[in-house]
């Protein structure tokens, strides 16, 4: 890409960006203007990704003609999305597994469950919450905006920046530690990779709605510097703070960390496929549109088609006139003519030659006698 291409791109960045920031502003004052309490932050939620998926298709739609806007920011339902998303939420479980299995071996759980059919209630409003949110963060850090950062930097550097703005946006709302500053980038660099080698947000979606809702909801422990979701299960961490994270949560520990990087190799592992199918920048045609299946099927039938040799051509040698049949003669006229024996006497002058009327008589009655009758005499 030349210098002003990179310029425009870095240009849309900073625009969707923005795009963000003002939704996200729009979206809470509409959902508190609604309702309160418990209702919220569904609203609030969903408003954003009702927002973020209209101004980014719009932007789309203005600098990628050529491309489908739902492809454009990663929500293309290609064959097997559901699949991705699967994938994703199959590593997402699995690390936070391999997260929490340290702090319950070496020091242990208490959990405290919450029975009320209220909570039950809650638990629903939460996981409707946490669908819409986890989409909408994807569609702001990996989607639009983040394809035109690689356009303006480059796969690496974009990939680097945006797990640090994921970082610094991820842990601002409450006091974390710097153990927890270290997992949301290298959380957000695997994110970021899954995006970006697979061209979509199934699998990053996957991975990072997997790890909220199985952290947060189904083990009840807190998440980004202690913020919890789960209204049935509270769970404290009994053990060293290396080991549990302390009132930072699994994600301040060291096998915190340890899973941070781990997830990138997983990530790196599990989109291989993807990648070949899918990670390569999507050629635009340029020009004018060309069936190539169609003129290789039809040069394929012109070389197997079996046709019958030509008829030789045929050539005329008689006249173009048809013969004349017995039937089609028409009936001569009768000549009267006189027979005699003796030779007709020859008229002659005074010095024995005959004169010139005499001689043209006599030619024009031999050339009658010896024309044969037919067509042309008739």
């Amino acid at each position: 890409m030349t210098f002003l291409e990179r310029l425009r791109a870095l240009g849309w960045f900073l625009l969707a960006a923005g795009w963000f920031l003002f939704s996200d502003i729009i979206a809470f004052r509409a959902a508190a203007g609604l309702s309160s309490g418990e209702y919220l932050e569904p609203l609030y939620r969903i408003f954003l990704l009702f927002l973020l998926i209209c101004g980014y298709s719009l932007m789309s739609m203005l600098t990628l003609r050529r491309t489908r806007p739902s492809r454009a920011i990663g929500l293309d339902a290609r064959p097997g999305w559901k699949r991705e998303w699967a994938l994703g939420a199959a590593v997402g479980w699995g690390a936070v597994i391999a997260c929490i299995l340290p702090a319950a071996i070496i020091g242990g759980l208490v959990v405290t469950v919450y029975t009320n059919f209220q909570q039950f209630w809650v638990l629903v409003l939460d996981l409707i919450a946490l669908i819409a949110g986890t989409l909408a963060i994807e569609l702001a850090f990996r989607g639009y905006a983040f394809q035109r950062l690689v356009d303006a930097m480059g796969p690496a550097m974009g990939t680097f920046f945006m797990a640090v703005i994921y970082a610094m946006w991820r842990t601002h709302a409450a006091p974390t530690s710097t153990a927890v500053v270290l997992f949301s980038f290298l959380f957000g660099w695997a994110l970021c990779l899954a995006a970006l080698r697979t061209r979509a947000l199934w699998v990053s979606w996957g991975v990072h709605f997997a790890w909220i809702a199985v952290m947060s909801i189904f083990f009840g422990l807190p998440i980004a510097g202690g913020m919890n979701y789960s209204p049935i299960f509270a769970t404290n961490a009994v053990g060293p703070a290396w080991v549990t994270g302390g009132v930072q949560g699994p994600e301040g520990s060291v096998f915190g960390i340890l899973v941070g990087f781990a997830l990138l190799v997983a990530v790196v592992r599990v989109t291989s496929d993807l990648k070949y199918k899918y990670g390569f920048p999507e050629i635009v045609p340029g020009g004018i549109p060309v069936d190539l299946d169609a003129t290789a099927r039809r040069q394929h039938e012109a070389a197997m088609a079996h046709t019958e040799p030509a008829a030789p051509p045929l050539v005329q040698i008689q006249s173009a006139a048809p013969p004349y049949t017995v039937s089609e003669r028409q009936p001569e006229p009768a000549e009267t003519t006189v027979a005699s024996d003796a030779p007709a006497a020859a008229v002659t002058d005074s010095n024995g030659a005959q004169p010139p009327a005499a001689i043209e008589q006599e030619a024009a009655t031999s050339t009658t006698e010896e024309e044969p009758p037919g067509p042309e005499a008739t």
